[in-house]
């Protein structure tokens, strides 16, 4: 069992529907890491902004990015983890992809599209939960809006780390920070918030803070600036935590029905 999990955060602008342009893109930031890392994890929709116009885009550039993807999880050795506008059994999806370096993946369909900007109209919601095993640790894989519904996140399959990758605007960036850090608190996990930056073909601004909270809900990183983050999780501290502070076992059980 892994002790460290070593993990690089990658906020940056994005090219507006455009995934070959920030394909290239992200190839030279992953690299420009000189650390090993053991995962990197990119906002959502990185390949072309969070586009309600899916359309605008081939429905091969889907393939495209997830076949991307695993040629860089091989040639780096690491897993990635991001979410792409994704055209499969005539519908779309915002769809997270989570590729490990062996090129196998697992994925997650965004559950809560985002009403406020039509993505309910334009997007299948996803109803599966997702839990990926990786070098030891047990992740949890989410989308933004997401993070706004505590139910849907959780821990009731005791996984050690939660992800959100987001294109979150400025405005609302508070909520961003504080919902981050309860989740952490309340399911007593590592949270991490992968944010974009810059302004988008809509010109809505993205202000990053993209950041990782410890099991206590302790700052671990945190930038609005930079564009690479790294941060290492320790198995240790979630065994420790949880052996102390059994909050976990107080927790209501429940099922949800739709």
């Amino acid at each position: 069992m892994a002790k460290d999990l070593k993990i690089a955060l990658v906020q940056t602008s994005l090219a507006w529907e455009d995934p070959e342009r920030n394909r290239n893109r992200f190839s030279k930031k992953l690299k420009e890491i000189s650390e090993d890392v053991d995962l990197v994890i990119l906002p959502e929709m990185f390949t072309t902004g969070f586009t309600m116009n899916p359309r605008n885009i081939h429905i091969s550039e889907g393939q495209k990015t997830l076949d991307w993807m695993k040629a860089e999880c091989a040639k780096k050795e690491i897993a990635l983890v991001g979410s792409l506008p994704f055209y499969e059994n005539d519908r779309y999806t915002n769809r997270l992809f989570f590729v490990h370096p062996d090129g196998t993946f697992d994925y997650y369909d965004k559950r809560h599209t985002f009403t406020l900007a039509g993505e309910n109209e334009v997007y299948g919601s996803g109803a599966v939960k997702l839990i990926v095993d990786y070098k030891g640790f047990k992740i949890c894989p989410m989308i933004c809006y997401d993070l706004r519904f505590p139910v849907w996140s959780r821990n009731t399959e005791d996984y050690d780390v939660l992800i959100y990758v987001a294109n979150w605007p400025k405005p609302r960036v508070n909520a961003w920070d504080a919902l981050l850090k309860a989740r952490a608190i309340e399911n007593m996990a590592y949270c991490i918030g992968v944010n974009r930056i810059g302004t988008d073909g809509l010109n809505h601004e993205y202000s990053g803070n993209s950041a990782t909270y410890d099991t206590l809900g302790d700052l671990m990183v945190h930038s609005q600036d930079d564009e690479t983050l790294s941060v290492v999780l320790s198995k240790e501290h979630i065994v420790s935590n949880r052996g102390k502070l059994k909050f976990l076992e107080d927790r209501d059980k429940f099922t949800l029905l739709g």
